[in-house]
């Protein structure tokens, strides 16, 4: 795994700048945010710190971790649904061990949600004899799935408590220099327990190009700050080194079955295939991303150079925008105007979860069992 660690940072550094120069990731009027999340940190009785199960990692904010370890506090890894279910294990396992708790949710489903809540109020055991009112209070970077989950436990703390009791405003008192009480979603009484958003945003840590450019591929940096072209030849950088491609090869010997299946729909009826497009938009996607794949795949096997070359593995990687730019259907054009709406495509599938679940970040050294 070490070779691979070396290998994603290697891809991380590479010159990716069809978009140009520098990166600046965020503006600096942000800061005022981080100073608000301090300051109502200072409430909270437990924090729940959202992060993203592709990046368990990266999606932290440095700056923030010693108020949080200082504090009671649950890691909830969202959009498990998007992360290799394998590896989450040994993720979990590896905050276990750290002695730090963590769980993987999906902020959309509730049976998920539930699950996060029942185990804060267990955290929270200790403090319920001292406290009539107790606070949880919700962090994470953009794009990790904290609004959702802020949603999904507005439905739940809804559907808890009949009409009368249905006050969702948590009364803290003002905060130094804020005048409002604070809004929250009750979900529990005897003690009354109130789930609270964080203000502002919360801004990512960003110590590297590599940690920048995953916290962009999974949408916690907007795409263009960065440059779509850049993030997708990173994804394709990451499949490359890790060989991911090899894992579609099957893909490649049901082509000719494929094929004809299609040609003789064509000749039955050649308003079938109009219709399955037109009426089963889940059917016509899963052959997008199957030929993505199958693109990939043989483009991956067909190269003779060697990716542990920086130039060589840009090479790969040109070649394979080249041949995705087909399966889109993209019209030619110069192969700088072509880049930009492939990249585009290819994002989408990669962070709908269509490529397939993965986790970006590497456990570390120590961790892999």
């Amino acid at each position: 795994m070490r070779g691979l660690t070396r290998a994603a940072k290697r891809a991380g550094e590479m010159a990716f700048n069809a978009g140009g120069g520098a990166v600046n990731w965020f503006p600096g009027h942000m800061a005022a945010a981080s100073r608000a999340i301090r300051d109502r940190l200072k409430l909270a009785d437990l924090v729940i710190e959202v992060r993203d199960a592709r990046i368990p990692l990266s999606s932290a904010n440095e700056d923030l971790q010693p108020v949080l370890s200082a504090k009671r506090r649950i890691l909830a890894l969202n959009k498990k649904d998007l992360a290799n279910p394998n590896i989450m294990n040994r993720w979990l396992n590896h905050f276990e061990s750290c002695k730090q708790d963590c769980i993987s949710i999906n902020a959309h489903s509730s049976s998920s949600v539930n699950q996060l809540l029942g185990f804060a109020e267990l955290k929270l055991k200790e403090a319920i004899s001292k406290e009539p009112t107790l606070l949880i209070m919700l962090v994470g970077v953009p794009n990790v799935g904290k609004s959702a989950l802020i949603n999904s436990i507005h439905r739940i703390a809804t559907s808890r408590f009949p009409a009368k009791d249905k006050n969702k405003r948590a009364t803290v008192g003002p905060l130094p220099g804020v005048t409002q009480d604070i809004a929250g979603y009750k979900i529990a009484t005897q003690p009354s327990i109130y789930v609270l958003d964080t203000p502002g945003v919360l801004v990512p840590s960003i110590p590297d190009m590599e940690t920048g450019l995953k916290l962009a591929l999974t949408g916690a940096v907007k795409d263009s700050v960065v440059g779509e072209e850049r993030i997708a030849k990173y994804l394709l950088s990451l499949f490359n080194i890790k060989k991911t491609p090899l894992h579609w090869e099957r893909l490649l010997h049901r082509k000719e079955e494929w094929c004809e299946e299609i040609c003789s729909s064509n000749k039955k009826d050649n308003s079938l295939r109009r219709t399955r497009l037109n009426n089963s938009d889940a059917v016509y996607v899963q052959d997008l991303v199957t030929e993505v794949q199958r693109a990939l795949c043989r483009t991956f096997l067909n190269f003779t150079g060697n990716i542990e070359e920086e130039s060589e593995l840009e090479t790969l990687i040109d070649m394979q925008l080249v041949e995705l730019r087909k399966v889109f259907r993209i019209p030619h054009k110069p192969f700088d105007e072509t880049q930009g709406p492939t990249s585009k495509k290819l994002l989408t599938l990669f962070r709908s979860g269509k490529l397939g679940p993965f986790i970006l970040d590497d456990l570390p050294d120590g961790s892999e069992k």
